[in-house]
């Protein structure tokens, strides 16, 4: 199998951790390495991998090929601009038909948390089974652990197991739900968190888009002829409309399954889930740096350089850069894009 890892996105739900230049993939989260760095390492731990490529935004590609190990430079591509999930894993998919037309593909984000190597590897393993058996599309879910408003889900088809091997068909996607009708997901026994990683035959992607995603179909026909001549394909490219691949492609198609995998998985997808992430004291408070929390509970404070103090307050999250300080509810994370648009269009794009 061939990895692909989607690098391009940028991050600004971890402003102002996370900047334009230097996004969420390429900062230290949770630990000494980017989480970029920490999906390249996994993945090669993976045997049936065969080599790893990455596609990534054109302003960062330098400085993935400067910093990251355990990828080729010629390995990392990058996109003439961004197009969402579709255009780039297809653009991918015809690097991939060149090395090999009957290759697999395997699709990885770049800045998700997996814990549990083996259940992971035993995923792969099963999911490029159901690949190469039945010419099917693959995605990954996991196993929920409460009723998360922040991520997708996969119903499944209970009685449609395949080969034992905890594959089955899909029902539907569903988005990000409402606290209810999350509930009623969990209760239900048949939704899955969607992983974000796809696994599938070249050849089978084609014919997926060529069935579905006409448009996206002829350009990549025309994309083919021009990489075949070694030429540029950018304006193309510009022609081209973003779609995901999730709605494009994988809400669409029958021949679709999931794999129900039962390694431990984190988006971090906002600070909420990195609070989430971390052990925690008696008063629930996590401090990464320097920092004190008196009479409060279940903050979070990221502080590297500056000693930040917090009196009186619960369920806040502090962090605090050289030049910016965020100070949230852990009720209003999700709205730091926002912010984010704000300072864009307020002059403070140094801040960006």
């Amino acid at each position: 199998m061939y990895a692909v890892i989607l690098a391009g996105g940028s991050g600004t739900r971890f402003w102002p951790l996370s900047r334009s230049d230097r996004p969420k993939q390429l900062i230290n989260i949770i630990g000494k390495k980017t989480m970029l760095q920490m999906t390249v390492d996994r993945l090669k731990k993976i045997n049936q991998i065969e080599d790893i490529f990455i596609i990534t935004r054109a302003d960062l590609k330098k400085t993935i090929e400067k910093e990251l190990t355990g990828v080729k430079p010629e390995n990392i591509f990058a996109e003439p601009e961004g197009k969402n999930t579709a255009p780039a894993i297809a653009l991918m998919a015809l690097h991939i038909e060149k090395i090999n037309p009957k290759g697999i593909m395997g699709v990885f984000p770049a800045d998700h948390l997996i814990v549990g190597h083996k259940k992971f590897q035993q995923a792969i393993i099963n999911a490029i089974h159901l690949a190469k058996k039945d010419d099917a599309l693959i995605t990954m879910g996991v196993q929920p652990t409460f009723p998360s408003t922040a991520y997708g889900y996969i119903q499944f088809d209970e009685k449609s197991e395949e080969d034992h091997i905890d594959g089955y068909g899909v029902v539907t996607f569903a988005e990000k739900p409402h606290q209810d009708l999350a509930k009623r997901f969990i209760e239900s026994g048949d939704f899955l968190w969607n992983a974000g990683i796809f696994i599938w035959q070249v050849s089978t992607l084609f014919s997926g888009i060529e069935k579905h995603m006409p448009d996206l179909n002829e350009h990549i026909e025309n994309i083919r002829e021009r990489l075949n001549k070694k030429e540029s394909f950018h304006d193309i490219w510009k022609q081209i409309s973003p779609e995901s691949i999730d709605y494009g492609l994988l809400e669409k198609t029958k021949n679709i399954f999931v794999i129900k995998a039962k390694f431990d998985w984190n988006d971090l997808g906002s600070w909420n889930a990195v609070y989430d992430y971390f052990m925690k004291a008696k008063d629930e408070n996590i401090i990464r740096g320097k920092g004190y929390v008196q009479s409060g509970q279940q903050n979070l404070i990221l502080s590297p350089d500056k000693f930040t103090a917090i009196i009186g307050v619960d369920n806040l999250v502090v962090i605090n850069t050289d030049d910016a300080t965020l100070v949230v509810s852990k009720d209003e994370v999700e709205k730091v894009k926002d912010l984010v648009s704000w300072l864009k269009k307020n002059k403070y794009k140094d801040l960006v």
